[in-house]
C-alpha cells in the first residue's frame, strides 16, 4: 500500500509537470515551478499493524529534461517539507523578541518559529496582505498584546512577523519615526562638526587675525602674529603676508620720520641762516645810520632797521619753536615790543608798557604783515607821543569768534591832524591790513592819545591753506 501511494505521487507529478512543460513550451531549458500543495509523505510508522499516512505542507520543485531531438524526455522533481524551512531570527535588525511564521490565504498557520506566539490570523488581515505590507495587533494564547506585520511571499503563502507590542516605542512606530528624525539628527550632528572644525581651523584664526590688523590700523606695526604658527597653512601664510606689509609699513614709515626729520633740520637752518642774514642788513643798517647826519635820513634808516628786526624775529621764532609752520603769538609780540621800545630807551625818556594777548598760535604768511602793523603803530607812538615826555604804551590781542583784534595805544597828546596823515607808515599800515582782509583804523582813546586797531579775520578759524613756494618768502 505504501509504494503505490509513492508511486502514484510521482505519476501525478510527472503528469502535472508534463502539462505544464506542454503549456510553456517544447524545448531545451531549465523550469522551476515552486508549487504549494499536499504531497504523500514517506511511510510512518504503524500501530497495531495499520500503515499512518502523515499529510504534511510541502514544497515541489521540478526540472523538466528534454530529449536531444528537444521532446519532453522526464522531468527531475524535489520535495521539501515545510518543516524544513527554519527562519533565520538571529538577524539584529529584528525587534526582541521577533517570531516568523507562514500562513496562508485562510489565515491557518503552516510553519513557525513559536507557535506560542501566534493567534490566530484574522481571514481579512491576511487577504490584505496577500496584497501588500499589513500591520495589525492582536493577542497571543497567553493574552499578551502583540504587534503582527504580514507580507506576501508567494501564490497563497503570507509571511507573518510577531514581536512585542512595546507601546509607544514599539518597532512598528519608532522605525517611521527614525527614518525622519535620524537623517535629521545626523544632519544636527554633521552641521555641529562642521561648525566645531571651522571655529578650529578658521574663524579662531580668522579673529586673531582681525585683532593683529586692528593694533596695524593703530599704527603698532611691532605685534608679530607669532600664534599663527600652529594655524593651518592657509592661516599661516595670510598671517606671514600680514607680518611683511607691517615691516613694509613700518620700514616706510621710519623712513618718512627720517626724511621728515632731515627736512625740519633743513628749514629751521634756512630759517636760522635768514635770521642771521636780516640781523646782518640790520646790524648794516645800524652802521649806516649812525654815519648820516641828516635827522629825516636817520629816522628813515631807524624805521627800516626796526622792520628788518621784526622780520629776523619771525624767523628765529619759526626755528626756535617746537612747530615749523606755527608761531605761539604771545611771546611773539611780547619780544616785538620789548626790542623796540628797548631800541629807543638809549634816545629819549622810559616808556611803560602793558601787554593783553590772547593765546593764539599763526602761521607766518598772517605773522609778518601782523608783526610790521605792530612796528609801524609803536614806531609813530614813540615818534609823536614818546619822544619828549615819555609815557604808557598798551599792546592788547583780543580774539572774538571769528575775528581778532590788534589795539596798540599811547597817552600822549596827539594833534587833530594826526588822524588823517596820509604818510609811509600809514600807507604801510593800510597795505598791511589788506594783506590779512582786515582794515585798519586810527581813533583818539580816551587818555587823549592815538588808538591803532587792525581787525582781521581769525586765523584759527580758518581752514589751513597748502603750502605754497612761497609762503615765508612772500611773508619776508
Amino acid at each position: 500500500m505504501e509504494w503505490y501511494l509513492i508511486v502514484l505521487g510521482c505519476l501525478l507529478s510527472g503528469a502535472l509537470i508534463g502539462f505544464t512543460g506542454g503549456v510553456l513550451g517544447i524545448g531545451g531549458g531549465l523550469l522551476a515551478i515552486p508549487l504549494l500543495g499536499l504531497v504523500f509523505g514517506m511511510p510512518q510508522q504503524a500501530a497495531q499493524g495499520t500503515a499512518l499516512i502523515m499529510v504534511l505542507p510541502a514544497v515541489l520543485m521540478a526540472v523538466r529534461a528534454p530529449t536531444p531531438d528537444g521532446a519532453f524526455g522526464g522531468a527531475l522533481i524535489a520535495v521539501t517539507p515545510l518543516n524544513e524551512l527554519k527562519p533565520d531570527l538571529t538577524d539584529r535588525t529584528l525587534p526582541q523578541g521577533s517570531e516568523v511564521a507562514l500562513a496562508d490565504s485562510a489565515g491557518r498557520y503552516l510553519l513557525w518559529t513559536n507557535r506560542e506566539a501566534f493567534a490566530p490570523a484574522p481571514t481579512a488581515e491576511v487577504v490584505s496582505a496577500a496584497k501588500g505590507t499589513d500591520v495589525f495587533r492582536a493577542r497571543d494564547p497567553h493574552g499578551t498584546e502583540r504587534v503582527y506585520a504580514a507580507a506576501p511571499l508567494m501564490r497563497d503563502v503570507t509571511v507573518v512577523l510577531s514581536a512585542p507590542d512595546q507601546g509607544l516605542f514599539s518597532w512598528a512606530k519608532f522605525n517611521p519615526l527614525s527614518s525622519l528624525l535620524l537623517p535629521i539628527a545626523a544632519f544636527c550632528v554633521a552641521l555641529a562638526c562642521v561648525w566645531v572644525a571651522a571655529d578650529r581651523v578658521i574663524v579662531r584664526w580668522l579673529a586673531y587675525l582681525d585683532r593683529i590688523a586692528a593694533i596695524y590700523a593703530r599704527g603698532r606695526f611691532t605685534v608679530r602674529p607669532l600664534q599663527a604658527e600652529r594655524a593651518p597653512p592657509e592661516v599661516r601664510a595670510l598671517a606671514h603676508t600680514l607680518d611683511i606689509m607691517a615691516e613694509t609699513i613700518a620700514g616706510r614709515d621710519q623712513a618718512l620720520r627720517d626724511n621728515l626729520a632731515q627736512k625740519d633740520a633743513l628749514m629751521r637752518e634756512i630759517h636760522h641762516r635768514v635770521k642771521n642774514n636780516l640781523q646782518v642788513i640790520s646790524s648794516l643798517l645800524n652802521m649806516q645810520q649812525r654815519s648820516l647826519a641828516d635827522p629825516a635820513a636817520r629816522a628813515a634808516m631807524s624805521d627800516t632797521r626796526q622792520r628788518i628786526t621784526a622780520l629776523a624775529l619771525i624767523y628765529r621764532a619759526l626755528y626756535q619753536g617746537p612747530d615749523l609752520k606755527r608761531v605761539d603769538l604771545r611771546p611773539f609780540l611780547e619780544e616785538l615790543t620789548a626790542q623796540l621800545v628797548a631800541g629807543e630807551m638809549l634816545h629819549g625818556p622810559a616808556v611803560q608798557t602793558e601787554l593783553a594777548v590772547d593765546a593764539l598760535v599763526i602761521d607766518p604768511d598772517r605773522l609778518a604783515p601782523l608783526a610790521l602793523f605792530a612796528v609801524e603803530a609803536i614806531t609813530n607812538a614813540q615818534k609823536h607821543a614818546f619822544r619828549a615826555r615819555g609815557g604808557l604804551l598798551a599792546v592788547n590781542f583780543t580774539v572774538r569768534g571769528d575775528e581778532a583784534e590788534l589795539t596798540i595805544s599811547d597817552d600822549g597828546e596827539a594833534p587833530d591832524d594826526a588822524l588823517v596823515s596820509s604818510g609811509v607808515g600809514r600807507t604801510l599800515m593800510n597795505a598791511f591790513a589788506r594783506q590779512l582782509r582786515g582794515r585798519a583804523e586810527l581813533v583818539r582813546n580816551p587818555n587823549g592819545g592815538i588808538t591803532a586797531r587792525l581787525v582781521f579775520p581769525n586765523p584759527g578759524a580758518q581752514p589751513e591753506h597748502p603750502e605754497s613756494g612761497n609762503g615765508n618768502q612772500a611773508a619776508a
